[in-house]
């Protein structure tokens, strides 16, 4: 049916409840994924961890989609198709326990290939405190040739990229669902800017909705693709400190702003430094930790 494994998964991840985990089973029972397209059901479902309604409708998709339509649809919409087999396959993020087996991008993809990625997040309603250590840390940043990554989630994340924008530099969003559909809705004007000068990725195919659980998932892209994650405020249960959780796991830097004891956006970052987190007062706090990057 396809000529290369990579075309093989592309399929396979447009299929319903092909999550990461289900494309792994098949991964490693036939690193080739042909066996998916050839075996009976009652062969392949021991290989599918599926109920019996998701495996009712990844079975239809498997024999069903029209791929070659799909892509020329993709195409024709500017989203590139990067698989974990490609050379455009970010390489820091490959590294990571669980890394995308496909990513869908629209925008400048070479942004991908950048060695000086800092990911950059933290409440999505930030003080006055907040707002103005963005303003003191990101363009220096961007001037020095760092590339923002965030989430294009409200207050932090949003003005990091903005930042970066206006200050002549370079930034990647990585968003939760497809490309079709940007959340927040508010945002989407910015995100077509940023598809035309900058970079939107997403793990799942553009005509994905976006759903509560893959939010925290792209968290671990956030952190992924970057060499450390920057927490400028953030509650101590935030998505913000899964990033930083993520980027610990992964082995990469974690930095923090912090600020007053009596203020609940400051009490994530406080405690990240307690626990080791570099405190970061200007940019240099942070480039300084990276002698090796050019």
């Amino acid at each position: 049916m396809y000529d290369t494994v990579r075309d093989r998964l592309i399929h396979l991840h447009h299929c319903r409840g092909a999550g990461w985990k289900t494309i792994r089973y098949l991964m490693e029972a036939d690193p080739t994924l042909s066996a998916p397209f050839s075996l009976p059901p009652a062969v392949l479902r021991p290989l599918v961890p599926l109920s019996g309604a998701q495996w009712a409708a990844f079975f239809h998709d498997l024999h069903s989609i029209d791929m070659q339509s799909v892509v020329k649809t993709y195409s024709d919409q500017g989203i590139r198709i990067i698989t974990v087999f490609d050379l455009d396959y970010p390489p820091l993020l490959k590294h990571i326990y669980d890394p995308p087996w496909v990513l869908y991008a629209k925008g400048n993809i070479r942004l991908l290939r950048e060695t000086k990625l800092i990911s950059i997040v933290g409440t999505r309603r930030p003080t006055k405190e907040g707002i103005e250590a963005l303003e003191k840390l990101v363009p220096p940043l961007a001037a020095a040739g760092w590339t923002i990554v965030s989430g294009l989630a409200f207050g932090i994340d949003v003005c990091a990229h903005q930042l970066a924008v206006r200050h002549g530099g370079t930034t990647i969003a990585v968003i939760a669902g497809g490309l079709n559909h940007i959340y927040p809705k508010e945002h989407r004007s910015f995100a077509r800017r940023l598809m035309n000068e900058q970079l939107i990725i997403a793990e799942h195919p553009p005509a994905t909705k976006p759903q509560t659980w893959q939010f925290p998932a792209r968290n671990r892209i956030i952190s992924g693709l970057s060499l450390g994650t920057l927490v400028v405020q953030a509650k101590v249960k935030s998505g913000s400190l899964i990033t930083a959780s993520y980027a610990l796991e992964q082995g990469r830097e974690v930095f923090a702003v912090p600020g007053p004891i009596n203020v609940a956006e400051a009490a994530g970052p406080n405690m990240l430094i307690q626990h080791g987190a570099k405190l970061v007062q200007e940019a240099a706090d942070i480039t300084i930790e990276f002698p090796y990057v050019q």
